[in-house]
């Protein structure tokens, strides 16, 4: 369960510090946690480690995922048929430390399942297992505080998310309260598709810039290394979730292809 950068929110932090010393930004690699199978996890999970992953995210499956995209919401519901609960998930993330995977690990899912479990006990049995973050998309932070607390007791990170509608009280009360890393949605919608580079993102990070206290990461809609490349100058760090589950599919030796061309496209 030992990871390089320690636990938690260190290890988050520790990962950015790791990239930018590199000269490059971090890249946050996304997979649904029991798709295509369960049985199939831990070799996704070890081949985005492979490929160069410095954040991996793992996406718990839940029945009304409103801030993901077709790709997501396919895969979730897969995994659901399969079985898999929040219990699963949190043994999945015990099984991949107990393989070797030293990455930061995020938990991405929903609040309902949390309250049900109990923030207390979700965010200590997180900690036993090896998580470092939660993102909760549907918890505003002026609901967050019983996770929020639990978080804290542990040291793990809430991440919360920006979106491209934040008014500036919004950006600065959401950028002071986040762990390890500022999420900022790069356009309104769900996760998946193409996103077009403009000068809207490019306005919405530097108004971003102007509160964060941690890194920044950018997500929604990078799908290609191209796109991966572009946002790099701009961000602490690039997320990429939808691309990477349409490969899951196909085998972890495509999956860790893929992310080392992601990887290779940050720079060195």
């Amino acid at each position: 369960m030992s990871q390089a950068n320690g636990h938690g929110v260190a290890a988050i932090e520790g990962a950015f510090r790791s990239a930018a010393l590199q000269g490059r930004a971090a890249l946050i690699t996304y997979l649904t946690v029991g798709y295509p199978t369960p049985d199939d996890t831990p070799d996704l999970v070890s081949a985005l480690q492979a490929g160069g992953a410095d954040l991996i995210e793992l996406g718990v499956p839940f029945s009304d995922p409103v801030a993901d995209g077709p790709t997501i919401q396919r895969a979730s519901q897969r995994a659901l048929e399969a079985g898999l609960t929040p219990e699963g998930c949190l043994g999945m993330v015990a099984t991949l430390r107990s393989q070797g995977v030293q990455t930061p690990l995020i938990l991405m899912g929903y609040y309902n399942p949390i309250l049900s479990y109990g923030p207390a006990a979700y965010a200590q049995r997180c900690a036993q297992a090896g998580v470092d973050g939660l993102i909760v998309p549907d918890l505003p932070p002026e609901e967050a505080r019983p996770l929020h607390m639990a978080c804290a007791k542990h040291g793990l990170a809430l991440i919360y998310l920006v979106a491209p509608t934040s008014s500036p009280a919004r950006l600065a009360l959401i950028a002071a309260e986040t762990q390890g890393f500022l999420y900022v949605v790069s356009r309104l919608g769900t996760t998946g598709g193409e996103h077009s580079l403009d000068g809207a993102l490019d306005r919405q990070l530097r108004e971003v810039r102007q509160v964060a206290r941690t890194p920044v990461a950018v997500g929604f809609g990078v799908s290609r290394p191209e796109a991966a490349r572009l946002l790099a100058p701009l961000a602490d760090g690039v997320i990429v979730g939808s691309a990477i589950v349409e490969r899951a599919a196909r085998g972890p030796e495509e999956v860790r292809a893929f992310v080392a061309e992601l990887r290779a496209a940050l720079g060195r």
